[in-house]
């Protein structure tokens, strides 16, 4: 109340007094002007305190009562209007003038359509692994909208619809996030999430391992096996100041583009991605993989979980002496390919013929295309030795592609002599060293050359000719080796066809890769800051865990359908609301088919088992966990 409502009737007397004598001022001096000199004007400053002392002219009306009467008025006159032609088309509609249509069509505002699809199903799976509320534990922010929605949003547009930042604020006003989470689109500028971004990055490792945590614990993933392995990813633009973009080997990128890496852990339940490291363009693959021995051993002690009971399949460019005795020492199995650098590996592969190799298939069948025969080799470094058991396979289908390669590549080799050989005379080809030199070009541009002896001579009539032949030696020590690896492991109970199964499974991180590129489109990245350029490799991990989270559970629920088909076939449902003139709004689906509520329905199934698994992750355990065990060193970003 204002204080000096008390006074209020004691003011308004006094300034109707001061309003009176102020009058009679002006009529007496109005009389005598006419004999009285014009007196000087005296100046000053009139303040007046509406709030205090009420208004300044009294007979003003305190409150705009004719407006407001005016509005009243107004709008109830536009309802009466909406009542009169809503009677007159229910009137009309009834006697059958008008159809149902138009009688809609005419009570009909406006109409709006909002994208559904596949977000109901991935708001559901990322609210069930907590990762909104893991991240705003992490990053508590006094904005209104807070750090962990705008990357639920992010990690939702990288699994539907990848984007640059600056157009996700588009994406989400033509959804049903809107509605859902009651911020307006505009709230998703670019400005914030890139502020999303700088926020979440100190907190990346703990974040991260919350949220596998929680996916481990409510799926049950099964971390008996393990494979891991490197992939790059092209940068666009100029990185001057970053310290990840950089030139590098990859098998998958050209050497002189610039890019980043990405060493990934995936389980062979599921392929799910269990941890991930972030590393420089330039670094060598086989570097990381003593690092991630330790980082690895490491988690699953966090977890509880016996290094001993897990398996780790690694690519064949994963392994030498020093990473074997890594592996005792870190006390982890590991079954890896091994590409055969010292005489005695060699030696081992070639042991046996085609004909020896064919009598131990590897693999159930009438008719197997693979086999293999066991040995053993041994590796020493730095006065230490490990032994491990050895698998020399043939893989039929890869023996016959090389065969037919190399075939190809001859007959094009022999016809390209042929050639030479039939302009022998012609200018420049005239002398033996002319040809010489043009033998030697066309070798040297063949990649079977090994296999030919070509000479050129002199005949006895003088005339310069050709002559060429396969080495048959070194050819049949080249088809020995055809279609031939090493698989070597320190698990001596693993069979043969254990070992050749689990190689085989190992494509699973590869998928994880794929999808990466393809699906989630990790590059072209749009940014160009190593903090955010790590946060949203993040975001994008995120996005995979859910794609292959969600495409397990599906799957086990019998329902045989990749997350992307899932989210195409989803895509149809849109949500349709209509707006009436009288401010009254309907929302209604899309009809959807008979086969789309099936697979809605072994969906809800699948994340309904998740949803009942209790999780209690101590997140300080965690923290204090990695950064006493990894001392200074990023267990993301290295």
């Amino acid at each position: 109340m204002n204080k000096y409502a008390t006074n209020e009737s004691r003011n308004r007397v006094l300034v109707w007094l001061v309003w009176f004598i102020v009058l009679l001022g002006a009529v007496d001096v109005t009389a005598i002007h006419s004999t009285s000199p014009t007196p000087e004007p005296l100046l000053g400053i009139v303040s007046h305190d509406a709030s205090r002392s009420g208004p300044l002219f009294p007979w003003q009306a305190r409150t705009r009562w004719k407006k407001w009467a005016l509005h009243r008025h107004r709008q109830w006159r536009r309802r009466v209007r909406r009542a009169k032609r809503r009677v007159k088309l229910a009137r009309l509609a009834l006697k059958g003038t008008m159809t149902m249509a138009d009688v809609v069509d005419r009570l009909t505002a406006s109409q709006l359509h909002y994208k559904l699809g596949a977000l109901p199903v991935l708001y559901a799976l990322l609210q069930t692994l907590d990762v909104e509320t893991i991240i705003n534990r992490h990053c508590p922010t006094r904005g209104d909208v807070n750090h962990g929605t705008v990357a639920l949003v992010l990690v939702m547009n990288r699994l539907m619809l990848p984007l640059p930042l600056y157009q996700i604020s588009d994406w989400v006003g033509q959804t049903c996030l809107v509605a859902t989470l009651g911020i307006e689109a505009e709230k998703f500028n670019d400005d914030r999430l890139g502020r999303t971004l700088d926020a979440i990055y100190p907190h990346l490792d703990v974040i991260w391992q919350e949220i596998i945590e929680t996916a481990l614990v409510k799926a049950q993933i099964d971390l008996s096996v393990i494979f891991y392995d490197v992939t790059a990813f092209i940068a666009h633009g100029r990185y001057a100041d970053s310290d990840l973009i950089d030139f590098g080997f990859a098998h998958n990128t050209p050497s002189n583009k610039r890019k980043f890496k990405l060493a990934l852990n995936a389980g062979a339940d599921g392929n799910i991605p269990l941890f991930y490291r972030l590393l420089s363009g330039s670094t060598a693959d086989q570097a990381t993989v003593e690092g991630n021995l330790e980082t690895l051993a490491v988690w699953l002690h966090s977890l509880g979980h016996v290094c001993q009971d897990s398996l780790i399949v690694g690519d064949r460019a994963m392994l030498n002496a020093k990473i074997a005795v890594a592996y005792e020492t870190h006390g982890l199995r590991h079954l890896t390919g091994l590409k055969a650098s010292t005489p005695e590996q060699k030696a081992l592969l070639t042991s046996w013929s085609d004909e020896q190799m064919e009598a131990f298939p590897i693999v159930d069948g009438p008719s197997p295309q693979y086999w293999g025969r066991g040995g053993q080799v041994t590796f020493t470094h730095e006065g230490k030795s490990v032994p491990h058991k050895a698998l020399v396979v043939v893989s039929g289908p890869l023996r016959d592609q090389w065969r037919q390669s190399r075939q190809a590549q001859l007959d094009t080799l022999f016809a390209n002599l042929e050639e030479l050989r039939s302009r022998i005379g012609q200018p420049r080809l005239r002398t033996v060293k002319m040809v010489q030199r043009s033998v030697n070009a066309r070798l040297k541009a063949s990649k079977v050359a090994q296999f030919v002896d070509a000479t050129v001579y002199m005949t006895a009539e003088g005339a310069v000719n050709l002559v060429w032949q396969i080495d048959r030696e070194a050819l049949a020590a080249a088809e020995r080796q055809d279609g031939r690896y090493l698989l070597v492991t320190n698990d001596l109970t693993l069979s043969h066809h254990e070992m050749f199964r689990l190689y085989r499974e190992k494509d699973g991180v590869e998928k994880c890769f794929r999808i990466s590129k393809s699906d989630l489109k990790v590059s072209p990245l749009f940014l160009h800051k190593d903090k955010r350029i790590a946060s949203m490799l993040f975001i994008n991990m995120v996005a995979l865990l859910a794609y292959t989270l969600l495409q397990r559970q599906i799957q086990q629920q019998g329902l045989q359908m990749t997350t992307r088909r899932l989210i195409q076939r989803l895509d149809q449902i849109t949500l349709i609301e209509t707006r009436c003139w009288d401010g009254s709004r309907l929302q209604r689906l899309t009809p959807i088919e008979p086969e789309l509520a099936t697979i809605l329905q072994s969906v809800s199934v699948a994340l309904d088992e998740m949803m009942h698994v209790v999780v209690d992750v101590d997140s300080d355990h965690n923290s204090r966990l990695f950064s006493t065990t990894l001392g200074s060193r990023p267990f993301l970003l290295s």
